[in-house]
């Protein structure tokens, strides 16, 4: 186990290597950089400096450098917490990114909880009540979730909740507790306004694990050692708690490596739908205005996230379930 978790640590580092040389390479693919479009509005309104402008941001951002050696020195700046300055707001993107960084994750953790309980229910009971309303009712849910849009799901919720139940709808707080700092009253606004979007952000995810749940736990109720347990004369409940849905938990633990980059990402088209100041948005503002530094660092914790995940999920599963073993066994 040891050597298998050494050998996994070891591998995270190029991997991460080779992606951030990708994430950097690619966004900058595009003809023109962040500079481009400032100095174009300049253009545009007859400004004589304009170029002059231009070479000052250049120099400013280190845009002026070669290209391998800009890479180097975003990437050695990650390990010292800098992560460059951003072509938008002139500002460090360490700075920009933190308070949008924890309420995305105070809304993506709910969002996770929200898919694994609710599933977890659902699934369990579809599971062992076949064919009967719950299945039926479970499996709408599931079809509703995998098919309706979420853009268009936040929609109908924000008249729902707006109009029959006096929700508060729109960004994670009341205007008044912006700003300020934590109190009762901000905690309750942002937990009003979490209800719809996670909802909106979880339906599908936990419309798709209320459906691999259920079919694995069928799978393993009709498997010959759980009919022999109900033969031997054994409660259903201990006979369902032993084995099969210990063997059935395995979409919970793969999907970590999944759930954990959507901290980063908040579901961009949700967000800003639904005036989320998440940083979904600014994700995407950092991609369309080729903000390399905000952009690029965005990426790489969705793709350090990514790693952990799977790692993490790897050795939950070779825990959970015996029959996943992490190193081929040695021949004799």
């Amino acid at each position: 186990m040891l050597r298998y978790v050494a050998r996994r640590i070891l591998l995270m580092i190029p991997t991460l290597f080779i992606i951030s040389a990708l994430v950097y390479f690619i966004i900058d693919l595009p003809p023109g950089d962040c500079v481009t479009s400032q100095i174009d509005e300049l253009l545009s309104r007859g400004d004589p400096d304009a170029m002059n402008r231009a070479v000052e941001l250049r120099q400013m951002y280190g845009l002026d450098q070669p290209l391998w050696y800009r890479y180097l020195h975003w990437v050695s700046g990650i390990f010292r917490w800098d992560f460059g300055l951003s072509c938008q707001d002139t500002v460090p993107v360490s700075d920009l990114i933190g308070e949008r960084l924890a309420l995305t994750i105070v809304m993506e953790t709910c969002t996770i909880a929200f898919i694994w309980i609710v599933s977890f229910v659902i699934g369990v009971y579809a599971a062992t009540h076949q064919y009967k309303m719950g299945d039926y009712v479970a499996s709408f849910i599931g079809f509703v979730g995998l098919s309706v849009p979420n853009f268009l799901l936040a929609l109908v919720l924000l008249y729902v909740g707006k109009v029959y139940f006096g929700l508060s709808i729109g960004g994670l707080m009341d205007p008044e507790y912006i700003d300020k700092p934590f109190s009762w009253g901000k905690f309750v606004s942002v937990a009003q306004h979490l209800i719809i979007p996670v909802i909106v952000i979880g339906m599908s995810g936990t419309a798709g694990m209320i459906r691999r749940l259920r079919a694995n736990l069928l799978d393993e109720l009709q498997k010959q050692y759980v009919v022999t347990a109900r033969a031997k004369g054994l409660r259903p409940l201990k006979v369902l708690l032993k084995y099969p849905l210990r063997m059935s938990l395995n979409p919970f633990i793969s999907d970590i490596g999944s759930l954990l980059p959507h901290v980063i990402s908040g579901a961009v088209i949700v967000s800003v739908v639904m005036s989320l100041p998440t940083t979904g948005p600014m994700l995407l503002d950092a991609l369309r205005s080729q903000d390399m530094y905000l952009a690029g660092s965005f990426l790489m914790f969705m793709a350090f996230l990514t790693v952990i995940g799977v790692f993490i999920s790897d050795l939950a599963l070779a825990t959970l379930d015996p029959r996943i073993r992490l190193q081929s066994g040695r021949r004799p």
